[in-house]
């Protein structure tokens, strides 16, 4: 067996998991109540493991995920009779870099109705808000779309053999520790600067969830919320490496993702000398649109 198909047979197993009841997306987004002073003001306590992070920075996707639950949790005590409907779009700023560790949320509905709800969602760390979640809640989409635009036909459901899998002994890896919580793999065709070259700002990966984590549909949903986030920066294919702080991000969930891999295609319009916008599309194993996102972000500093 040749190593790149030993690394697709590992990247299986692992989300098949020997531990079938190992849910690490599931903890990230679990919460526990906390006195609140203002009955207006739901407040929870969460934790937020090492591997959610890129280098030394907190994941932005995970935290668009977390304080998303974290509102989920407070509409539906807040209504129970809405507890079908999810964050179908996430506005997030992100005011410092929280550590990995324990977090709190403080979460605010602003407004209930039978179609369209809107929340507010902190993530404060040390006294401080970090993060800034506002969120509108929706039914999502469950029947089958009446146009769905098929820009990337030839992009497999499933990573390919010789596809770069985020094994424990890759280069991404050892940076993306957010691989340690979900298989990955990146698809080296578009990814010109593994190979020290450049190319089209334009990067294309595979992401799945442990079995668990699959399993649980809200967990399911958030975690294709924070797939919108997944990519490497795109300006990495025209030599600009380091690291890209998000200025703001915007997400879309569409629907629930179905059982089985995402397909996560990054591009960019428009790269400039201090900032570069990219904009992610999230697609289940049936080809689906699951989720969207539009961040615009800072170029890395060359030192």
């Amino acid at each position: 067996m040749t190593e790149l198909a030993i690394d697709a047979e590992r990247a299986n197993a692992e989300h098949d998991g020997a531990d079938s009841g190992d849910a690490p997306f599931s903890r990230v987004c679990a919460t526990t109540e906390l006195p609140s002073d203002d009955p207006a003001v739901g407040r929870y306590a969460g934790v937020i493991a090492p591997i959610w992070t890129i280098g030394k920075k907190l994941h932005g996707g995970t935290m668009v995920a977390t304080t998303a639950a974290a509102a989920t949790r407070r509409l539906r005590e807040v209504a129970p009779e809405l507890t079908d409907m999810l964050p179908i779009a996430a506005s997030t700023d992100f005011l410092g870099a929280p550590d990995p560790g324990e977090v709190e949320y403080e979460v605010r509905v602003r407004k209930t109705g039978r179609q369209i709800c809107l929340v507010d969602s902190s993530l404060i760390q040390g006294g401080r808000t970090l993060v800034h979640t506002a969120l509108t809640f929706g039914h999502l989409d469950d029947a089958a779309p009446v146009y769905n635009a098929d820009r990337f036909p030839d992009m497999p459901a499933e990573p390919p053999a010789d596809a770069m899998f985020y094994t424990p002994d890759s280069p991404m890896a050892r940076l993306v520790h957010v691989s340690q919580g979900a298989s990955l793999a990146i698809d080296r065709d578009w990814a010109r600067f593994l190979d020290g070259e450049t190319g089209e700002p334009r990067l294309r990966l595979w992401l799945r969830p442990r079995a668990a984590d699959e399993r649980d549909p809200d967990v399911a949903a958030y975690f294709a919320m924070m797939a919108g986030d997944i990519s490497p920066p795109v300006s990495a294919n025209l030599g600009s490496f380091g690291w890209a702080p998000t200025v703001q991000l915007t997400t879309y969930l569409r629907r629930r993702p179905a059982p089985g891999w995402l397909r996560v295609i990054a591009t960019a319009q428009t790269i400039g000398e201090r900032m570069f916008d990219e904009d992610q599309l999230v697609l289940d194993s049936t080809g689906a649109v699951v989720a969207q996102s539009r961040q615009l972000a800072l170029i890395p500093q060359r030192r």
